[in-house]
């Protein structure tokens, strides 16, 4: 089953009621739900056309309800659990855009992007492409490695991807077919580098937020005008926000209370403002 505009609100009811899950925000065709995205029945349909998330990176966060500090043959079982789940969630013709490292130290070096990449294929995903998401953050680095000798040295890049898979069709031909991306955007975001600022964790209230424009490329350039966006680890709700602010409908699971509070809140603000306008 698709989930379509006229079935938004009652598939997210029906969902509450059937799988306990908690809704913690539902307005304009907006919904957050406190769940787990480990779960399969958590949704019993397909209903994702764009799924946009930049899942736990294992490397040492605190969050409240996620151990970020897994084994990395843990972690890759866990990636390939929610992975899995989310391929049975989205609709044929469904692009999944996942934010994560390219690599990391924390714990013995990693090829995270390339592993990560290696395990949604596994269970399904087709890949199509990867963006490099430039942050300008190599300011923040402290290791060196062997300073200015060629005994150890440690090469970070400072950058991050955001790896595009699609799940049985790239070309849509499902949906309103209204597209909002302007003539530059498209020629600018067709590039596979993108350069732009991470978000603060302190002006946001959430240990690992990703900046709005990340979702905001992603939607216009993926997805028409009315789809169905995902985000099984929506945080602070910025995928949500993002969604509402580009006339497509969302839905928003996240497994800690606190986070769904704080994602429901900025919602209420956001959407209120938008509505006012």
């Amino acid at each position: 089953m698709i989930a379509t505009p006229q079935s938004h609100t009652e598939f997210a009811h029906s969902n509450k009621k059937k799988k306990k899950l908690i809704e913690c925000f539902n307005k304009n065709d907006i919904v957050l739900f406190q769940g787990n995205a480990l779960q399969e029945e958590t949704f019993p349909i397909s209903f994702a056309d764009l799924i946009i998330t930049s899942p736990p990176y294992n490397v040492g966060i605190e969050y409240n309800s996620n151990d970020d500090e897994l084994s990395y043959e843990q972690y890759l079982i866990f990636s390939k659990q929610w992975m899995e789940n989310c391929y049975q969630w989205a609709n044929p013709q469904a692009r999944f855009c996942l934010n994560i490292p390219l690599d990391k130290n924390k714990g013995g070096h990693r090829p995270v992007g390339a592993d990560l990449t290696k395990v949604a294929q596994s269970v399904g995903w087709k890949y199509k492409t990867t963006i490099i998401w430039n942050e300008g953050n190599i300011s923040r680095r402290t290791a060196w490695g062997s300073w200015k000798s060629a005994s150890a040295p440690v090469v970070i890049a400072p950058v991050e991807l955001i790896v595009v898979f699609y799940k049985e069709e790239w070309k849509k031909t499902f949906g309103t077919k209204i597209s909002d991306i302007s003539a530059e955007e498209f020629k600018n975001w067709t590039q596979g580098v993108w350069v732009f600022n991470g978000e603060s964790k302190k002006r946001i209230g959430h240990p690992a937020p990703f900046p709005q424009e990340l979702p905001y490329r992603c939607i216009k350039l993926f997805s028409y005008q009315n789809d169905m966006v995902f985000d099984p680890f929506a945080g602070s709700g910025t995928t949500l926000v993002v969604a509402h602010k580009t006339n497509r409908r969302a839905i928003g699971l996240d497994l800690d209370a606190q986070y769904c509070q704080l994602a429901a809140k900025r919602l209420n603000f956001e959407v209120s403002t938008l509505d006012r306008l």
